[in-house]
């Protein structure tokens, strides 16, 4: 891997984490587009990359993220539950994600598609939210937050699916209050990055992946970790910032254009076989 690629994954991977837009649609993009063959370092990377993110959300959210420990300990137990889904679904089909979703001949077509779906969650959510009643908005509860945790599973499994998309929209369409959801989904990115990161580091460590991973990476192992973490920390606060104005004025239809013409973009170059 060379640096300047370390540093464009870490960009993309940064600023897609949080934004509505899928981060791994755009990695499996971006990699296609330039290139880039990861073999035998992409779990190593992939790990660095996450933590950078997860540094991110846990300096903007630090106070949130304590005050989850403090009684009645009611947004820590919605927490749990909805990250249950996204468990089980990591555990069970995550590699069957991988083998038959990521590492199809046909994922131009298949990242175009689930752009598109994601553009078009994003456009009726928009839609609902500024023509519903502000009185009948749900505070945080389970009524929001099952939803929420079951979109963040359904989201994991297909690149192009964003997460932080579908669980705003998921909660937004069930009557929550766009600011309470907004930061809920943010948290709900620590437990799984987290648990994407333990069991990753795990497996790794068990099987030699991880070892055989850092050899891959050659002579600039150590630039491209450092410099991947660093911009996927630094524009993971970007994204963050940005997500958070657009929640709070129900503004996702910049999100769902850009999806579109990123799904005709992948469409086209699948045609012309570049990816």
């Amino acid at each position: 891997m060379e640096i300047w690629q370390a540093i464009v994954l870490g960009l993309v991977q940064g600023l897609t984490e949080f934004l509505p837009v899928s981060s791994s649609g755009h990695l499996t993009f971006v990699q296609s587009l330039m290139g880039v063959n990861l073999g035998g370092m992409d779990l190593l990377f992939d790990i660095i990359l996450h933590v950078g993110t997860l540094v991110a959300v846990c300096a903007v959210f630090w106070r949130d993220i304590i005050d989850l420990f403090k009684k009645p300990f009611k947004t820590l137990l919605y927490l749990i539950v909805a990250t249950i889904p996204a468990g089980v679904v990591g555990l069970l089909l995550m590699d069957w994600s991988e083998e038959v979703i990521s590492g199809s001949p046909y994922i131009g077509i298949l990242l175009a598609v689930f752009f598109t779906l994601t553009a078009i969650l994003l456009l009726v959510t928009e839609i609902y939210a500024k023509r519903r009643s502000k009185e009948k908005e749900l505070p945080l509860c389970w009524r929001t937050t099952i939803p929420m945790g079951l979109a963040q599973a359904v989201a994991a499994l297909f690149p192009g699916l964003s997460r932080s998309g579908s669980t705003i929209c998921a909660g937004v369409l069930a009557g929550g209050r766009s600011e309470d959801l907004s930061k809920f989904s943010f948290l709900m990115s620590i437990p799984v990055i987290l648990g994407s990161f333990a069991v990753s580091l795990v497996k790794g460590a068990v099987d030699g992946e991880l070892s055989a991973s850092f050899t891959a990476m050659g002579p600039n192992a150590g630039w491209c970790i450092a410099l991947g973490f660093i911009v996927a920390a630094v524009s993971g606060l970007f994204a963050i910032k940005v997500m958070l104005g657009a929640i709070r004025k129900a503004n996702y239809k910049w999100f769902s254009l850009y999806l579109v013409l990123l799904a005709i973009v992948c469409i086209v170059l699948y045609c012309c076989n570049i990816i």
